[in-house]
């Protein structure tokens, strides 16, 4: 009895001596426990060692003085005649299209997000309506006011103008004088002058005679009917008296 655990106790280094397809029972029991197999750990083991060998290695260009080697992007850079599209400045300001005034206020109204007004009635509007327009005639008349004033500034600091020559001296016409007999003198202040006329007439040479009747502005009475008058022109003094009596040169008989 008291050989027996001595047995047990030598047999036990032996365990290791069994085939690789046997497994102990010891280690049957372990993996039981813990859910590692011995198979699994050992990748862990074999690739420790690379890992020691490849650390001198990564130390070794440094020891050596040369430059390690940089990582190339993916991306590679284009080529120096390729044409790449560029990205617009962050300064740079796209056109703005010409709105109208009208247009500007409907883009506004269309992209506002506050709050909506409160619904008013229609007199509330109407108010509202006339203080609007009451404000901007305000503002109208005060920049008028301020046009004005800036205006009559203008004026008054401008230097004073030069008269213009006049372009046509002052010279008054020559006034055309005939020569008439009084065939009339029944309105007052006026007398109708006949006026001979005798001319040669141009392809003939025939004397050809004519008359014409004026009225003339008698303004004391002084011709009567039947005298030899002389009368010159003047300005219009009636609808029909262009003429003015200057004597009276022969009396009827």
């Amino acid at each position: 009895m008291a050989d027996e655990p001595d047995n047990e106790t030598l047999k036990t280094p032996e365990a290791p001596e069994n085939t690789e397809g046997q497994a102990p029972e010891a280690d049957a029991a372990s993996e039981a426990e813990t859910g590692v197999t011995p198979e699994a750990e050992a990748p862990a083991e074999a690739g420790a060692a690379p890992e020691a060998d490849a650390a001198p290695e990564a130390e070794a260009p440094a020891e050596a003085g040369a430059a390690p080697e940089t990582e190339v992007p993916e991306t590679a850079a284009p080529a120096a005649g390729a044409s790449e599209p560029t990205a617009p400045a962050a300064g740079a300001s796209e056109p703005t299209e010409q709105l109208s005034s009208k247009e500007r206020r409907r883009k506004a109204r269309s992209t506002h997000t506050g709050e909506a007004r409160a619904k008013r009635s229609p007199e509330e509007r109407h108010a509202e309506r006339l203080m609007e327009r009451r404000k901007k005639a305000e503002r109208r008349r005060a920049r008028r006011l301020q046009e004005r004033a800036k205006a009559a500034e203008r004026r008054a600091s401008a230097p004073a103008r030069e008269p213009l020559a006049p372009v046509h001296a002052a010279v008054e016409g020559t006034r055309r004088v005939r020569q008439g007999i009084v065939v009339s003198d029944k309105a007052e202040k006026t007398i109708v002058v006949r006026i001979d006329i005798a001319r040669r007439h141009r392809r003939y040479e025939k004397i050809v005679r004519s008359s014409s009747t004026l009225h003339a502005h008698d303004e004391s009475n002084e011709a009567h009917e039947g005298d030899v008058v002389r009368v010159v022109e003047s300005r219009p003094l009636s609808r029909t008296k262009r003429w003015k009596l200057v004597d009276v040169l022969e009396r009827a008989r």
